[in-house]
């Protein structure tokens, strides 16, 4: 389990920031690459042609590690939607088929495929949450011969309940259809393998989890999709881009693997260092043990929890990184801004109090959380 990484972070003593699933802090390191980037960008007669190049493969590389994925298959993407529309763009669905989601799941991860669903004359089969907090055996039965996407996150956004991804990947294989992720809530403080789950494509951002700066992302396209077709038909993915003196010299191949799904100014000078700090960082923690030292931060929540009478996923049904904290009674109408005022942050999202935690927290935070929670609720 890992120690107070608090001093990574630029986060004063008076701040309980319990909110990373809503964005994260910048590290330091991260800020200071940031910096010297927009000092780099200042002077473009310091950038040369390689940096087109070397910082985007650095950060593909990167990202393969933490998935455990070939770099081929990884591609740039400015957010989690874009992702998810490059699959919409190349998965085949017939009429008469169906697209499984979850209820209350992250509209980037449901808008593109009822819009999909509507074109194609198929249907959406929404999983509605169990009282149990047990995600997997309902997303199991849904699964039918009739499916033909599984679109799903790695847990619920709203309080960490987690799918078993296993074995809804081998479900979904077994019927032909194709499994689709948006692992932003997850990636980078919940272990995933790639090779365990065989997704035909996942996303994340990074501005969450990965610690990152916003308006980047990344996507991962299996073999048999990267001949595809990619949402913008840009220079730089072409074969033979790295020399510019030839740009006017028109080709149709592509740069090798899923690079062709890359965004066109992918060589973003300001925001790639800042992705390369984020993940070198999550990668020297290793994400596993960056898992047990937040689940027992959320453990510590549950407790305080449950003694004031709250509602929540058990442990072993939740991804470790988030909690969400329910209420018979409901919530005050002002709960986040109330706490906001004693300098404590959280999220509600949909009928529960979101908490977040990461490394920078404390003991001292969860207590000031729960003394400030108890005080608005009692009132």
């Amino acid at each position: 389990m890992l120690g107070s990484q608090r001093a990574l972070f630029e986060i004063p003593e008076e701040i309980a920031y319990l909110n990373c699933s809503y964005m994260s802090p910048l590290l330091r390191s991260v800020r200071e690459a940031g910096q010297q980037a927009v000092e780099r960008k200042s002077q473009p007669w310091n950038i040369y042609t390689k940096d087109f190049f070397e910082d985007a493969e650095i950060a593909r590389q990167l990202f393969a590690q933490l998935i455990e994925a070939d770099a081929d298959g990884v591609a740039l993407i400015p957010s989690a939607s874009y992702g998810i529309g490059v699959a919409v763009a190349n998965l085949p669905l017939k009429q008469g088929q169906s697209i499984v989601v979850l209820a209350e799941q992250f509209p980037a991860n449901v808008y593109p495929w009822r819009e999909m669903a509507a074109r194609c004359g198929a249907t959406i089969e929404t999983v509605e949450r169990p009282e149990n907090g047990d995600w997997t055996p309902v997303v199991l039965a849904t699964i039918n011969e009739q499916t033909g996407i599984v679109a799903l996150p790695n847990c619920h956004w709203t309080d960490g309940s987690l799918i078993d991804l296993r074995q809804v990947s081998k479900r979904a294989h077994e019927v032909g259809a194709a499994l689709v992720l948006d692992v932003t809530q997850s990636l980078g403080a919940y272990p995933f393998n790639l090779s365990e789950i065989r997704p035909d494509f996942l996303v994340a951002a990074t501005y969450k989890w990965l610690l990152g700066p916003y308006s980047m992302g990344f996507l991962y396209v299996a073999p048999k999709y990267r001949e595809g077709i990619p949402l913008e038909y840009t220079w730089i993915g072409r074969e033979g881009s790295e020399d510019f003196s030839q740009l006017v010299n028109y080709r149709s191949g592509y740069q090798p693997g899923a690079r062709r799904f890359d965004v066109g100014e992918r060589s973003n000078f300001i925001l790639l260092p800042m992705v390369i700090a984020a993940l070198r960082q999550i990668l020297t923690w290793q994400v596993p043990e960056i898992n047990i030292t937040l689940k027992a931060l959320t453990a510590e929540i549950e407790r305080e929890a449950v003694a004031l009478g709250f509602l929540t996923v058990p442990a072993e049904l939740r991804s470790g990184n988030i909690i969400g904290l329910r209420r018979a009674a409901g919530l005050p109408a002002n709960l986040t801004s109330e706490l906001m005022k004693r300098n404590v942050f959280v999220s509600v999202r949909g009928s529960s109090i979101r908490v977040s935690p990461h490394l920078y927290n404390t003991k001292e935070d969860i207590g000031r959380f729960f003394e400030a929670l108890s005080l608005l609720i009692s009132n």
